[in-house]
């Protein structure tokens, strides 16, 4: 029995790894009836929090079996591979010997859809019901939204589950029917617009009555797939701006397409998955999102994907010059925050330390600024050059030629230590 065990483990968690929408941040709940867990304040996949800290996660599929045909999917149904499929009792004890053997704090679960969605979404269901109620399980869940599962399953679920999301797959529909024609980005809507709005209707709830269980306290997210199909980064970032603004999104995941299949209708990309252009967009998200930038800043029709040399944010930098250079001695907090080289932390020290006196070089370093790469964007106390006496290309050429000094630099240092 152990043996077998053993064997859907290693199948089912090695399909899992596909999916890369995987976070433990945002969930608020405690262990206040003496049971097993503690989604909050904690840290076999690892996960980060919002605030840094590792969270390590179960990370499996309850099974592989699937009735699509998805082409960019491992698991779809007419891959040869080797089938497996977990019953609820076996994910429940599972979880529960895993924590507390403390290889774990929490479980990320997914599935393929087998028989229909509502088969599937109601096992799904069962199992986390069964850690809640029966094991009295307070660790992090992190659940899997079935595509065209019943409203009353997803309510059901959401009131167990710490996070739930749903694979949006591919940027744009027309893509989406090219390699997954069974799929449609409407069956991915309806259920992040049922639970989002059920998201708002406990929260309102909660702050008339106290007693208003939690529903999916950690909020939604998707994942796209980039690689697979032609989309522009464009269409990348505005299909994921779409998502946040209409559905309250905590995160949207890219990620890059990894070859599996013969099928003519996908690229051929060798044996690695496109990572710079996944960190790309990570970057343009995170430039959306807490920067202030919107997607017309970052790509547009003159400039539809991202470099791949330069970050988002300096490219940004270089096609507007005429906004910089930027006197941090005298610049609101939203335009520091656009200097490349300048982070979010940065700028709110920027904005604090020169209340008490105007700024130097000296004090921007201790600060913690990337200065080599700022000190072409700004202006300061006792600043030794203007921008304007560069043109962009030799400004990206200078920060270039500085970031591959520094990498020389600091393999040669490595390479003494042996």
């Amino acid at each position: 029995m152990f043996e077998r065990i053993r064997e859907k483990l290693e199948i089912l968690a090695d399909a899992a790894k596909y999916d890369v929408s995987c976070s433990s941040s945002g969930s608020n709940r405690k262990n206040e009836n003496k049971g097993l867990g503690d989604a909050y304040g904690t840290g076999i996949c690892h996960s980060y929090t919002e605030d840094g800290r590792c969270v390590s996660l179960l990370k499996i599929l309850l099974t592989n079996h699937c009735i699509f045909d998805c082409a960019f999917c491992v698991s779809r149904r007419s891959n040869d591979i080797k089938r497996a499929a977990f019953t609820v009792e076996e994910v429940v004890e599972l979880t529960m010997n895993f924590y507390r053997r403390n290889y774990i704090e929490g479980l990320f679960l997914s599935s393929g859809i087998f028989k229909n969605a509502d088969y599937t979404m109601e096992r799904l269901v069962r199992i986390v019901k069964k850690l809640r109620n029966e094991e009295r399980f307070n660790g992090y869940i992190h659940l899997k939204t079935i595509p065209g599962a019943s409203e009353e399953l997803l309510k059901e679920a959401g009131m167990y589950a710490d996070r739930m999301s749903i694979n949006l797959e591919m940027p744009t529909e027309t893509g989406l029917k090219l390699l997954a024609p069974e799929k449609s980005h409407e069956e991915v809507k309806k259920p992040l617009n049922y639970i989002q709005k059920n998201i708002n209707q406990f929260s309102d709830e909660k702050a008339l009555i106290k007693s208003v269980p939690k529903f999916v306290p950690a909020g939604q997210s998707t994942q796209i797939v980039i690689g697979a199909t032609p989309d522009t980064d464009k269409e990348i970032m505005d299909t994921a701006n779409a998502f946040y603004k209409n559905f309250s999104l905590k995160r949207v995941y890219y990620s890059g397409y990894i070859p599996i299949s013969n099928d003519n209708r996908l690229p051929v990309i060798g044996t690695q998955p496109p990572l710079i252009r996944e960190n790309r967009l990570y970057q343009a998200d995170w430039l959306m999102r807490f920067y202030g930038f919107n997607v017309q800043e970052i790509l547009n029709d003159a400039h539809p994907n991202l470099e791949a040399d330069v970050d988002p944010k300096l490219s940004w930098a270089l096609r507007n010059l005429d906004r910089f250079p930027v006197d941090v001695n005298t610049a609101d907090y939203h335009m520091i925050l656009r200097v490349p080289g300048i982070g979010v932390a940065s700028a709110l020290k920027i904005v604090q330390a020169r209340k008490f006196g105007r700024l130097y070089q000296d004090n921007l370093k201790k600060i913690g600024i990337s200065y080599n790469k700022a000190k072409h964007f700004i202006r300061f106390a006792d600043s030794p050059v203007q921008l304007k006496d560069f043109e962009s290309g030799h400004i990206k050429g200078l920060i270039l030629a500085e970031s591959q000094s520094k990498y020389q630099r600091v393999a040669a240092n490595q390479l003494s230590i042996f």
